[in-house]
């Protein structure tokens, strides 16, 4: 009997998680624009000690045990023939092919910012990437982080943390930063950002102009609309959470009026048997919170379920966003639970229990050994 054939479109976190569970019960491929694993995650680490960043979130596809099933394409998905269960893809090196499927997996993502593009990459892009943002800001005397979410916070507490002669301010519209985060997690991060030195600035709503590139590190002034007088650094990051769904591949009667795919509860496209997404792609509810979930796993039910002929389970998104904000500090790793409540990981854990059994082993099943080394001297 053959097997089931399942296309992964997008191998970034939530999709390489996805194929992992795949692989064992189905014959996956797998899309992606990277030649590995190249994490959204912790853009704080990533700016200040990217070797560190890169360790443990840059991650070549043939160090994971369970790709090993996997067929990994690097290329683009260029579009989908849904009625022939086709997707259309363009290699690296220039030339077209279609890949087949049984079930299709929507995982392509999100661009927002220099650190998440939908541009096809080397490896030498990635690492040029890294050095050229990492160099921009050590050679910085202030840094101006626009926005209040996680990314901007996390950006700023490392940044200020790494290269303490900068003076790093941080400019958000509302009263508080992290506004979908539990009061808890938004009290002990303002209270971490203060003991960093980062100089909090609530009610400054940023002016972006039309058709302005937020995914460059700028040093021109900012203004407001909320009426403040303008603002100049010498580095300016823009973290304002303006993303683009990566779905121009995707007929628009798929998607949202933002352009995110419509999904059910199941994380099924509506009226499309077979055809599944997941992650900041999908939009399974305002803060598209299957990409910090694990809904990988109840994803990977389903495409069996579908299969089988078995009942499906529903998504069901948390109340408060939760998980590591700052990344990894000198006093260990903070994990915040929807509740607000925090659990930390000692410092000399990270590398010793954290990393290598409950992520390499415990969630990616196996990695095998390596580095990649970014060479940084800010």
């Amino acid at each position: 009997m053959n097997r089931k054939r399942v296309v992964i479109a997008g191998l970034g976190d939530t999709g390489v998680l996805t194929a992992i569970r795949l692989a064992r019960r189905f014959d996956v491929v797998g899309i992606s624009l990277n030649p590995g694993l190249v994490s959204g995650q912790e853009l704080g680490t990533r700016l200040a000690r990217p070797d560190d960043w890169a360790r443990n979130y840059w991650i070549a596809f043939d160090r994971f045990r369970e790709l090993d099933r996997v067929r990994t394409v690097h290329g683009t998905v260029t579009g989908v023939d849904l009625a022939a269960r086709t997707v259309r893809v363009r290699d690296a090196n220039g030339s077209s092919r279609e890949e087949g499927y049984d079930a299709l997996v929507v995982s392509t993502g999100v661009t927002n910012g220099f650190w998440r593009q939908a541009v096809l990459q080397s490896a030498g892009d990635v690492g040029a990437g890294l050095r050229a943002a990492h160099e921009r800001l050590a050679s910085a005397r202030s840094v101006a982080v626009i926005g209040g979410g996680a990314a901007a916070v996390s950006s700023a507490a490392n940044i200020a943390v790494r290269w303490p002669g900068i003076r790093v301010e941080l400019y958000f519209p509302g009263e508080h930063v992290l506004p979908h985060h539990h009061w808890r997690a938004r009290k002990r991060i303002e209270g971490r950002l203060a003991a960093a030195g980062v100089t909090l600035h609530p009610g400054h709503r940023a002016v972006v102009p039309d058709g302005f590139d937020c995914s460059a590190i700028t040093s021109e002034p900012v203004s407001w609309s909320t009426g403040q007088p303008p603002v100049q650094a010498d580095a300016v990051l823009w973290t304002i959470g303006r993303v683009r769904p990566n779905t121009a591949w995707l007929p628009d009667e798929l998607l949202d009026d933002g352009g995110f795919v419509r999904v059910t509860p199941e994380l099924r496209l509506p009226g499309h048997d077979g055809v599944f997404a997941i992650g900041d792609v999908a939009a399974t509810d305002p803060l598209r919170s299957s990409a910090r979930n694990r809904a990988d796993g109840l994803l990977a039910r389903n495409v069996a379920a579908y299969f089988t002929g078995g009942r499906m389970r529903s998504y069901r998104p948390p109340s408060s966003r939760w998980g590591s904000v700052l990344g990894v500090q000198p006093d260990g790793l903070e994990v915040f639970a929807p509740n607000g409540l925090a659990f930390r990981f000692p410092a000399w854990s990270i590398e010793r229990v954290l990393q290598p059994w409950i992520v390499r082993r415990g969630i990616y099943r196996g990695v095998r050994p390596g580095n990649r080394p970014i060479v940084t001297n800010g």
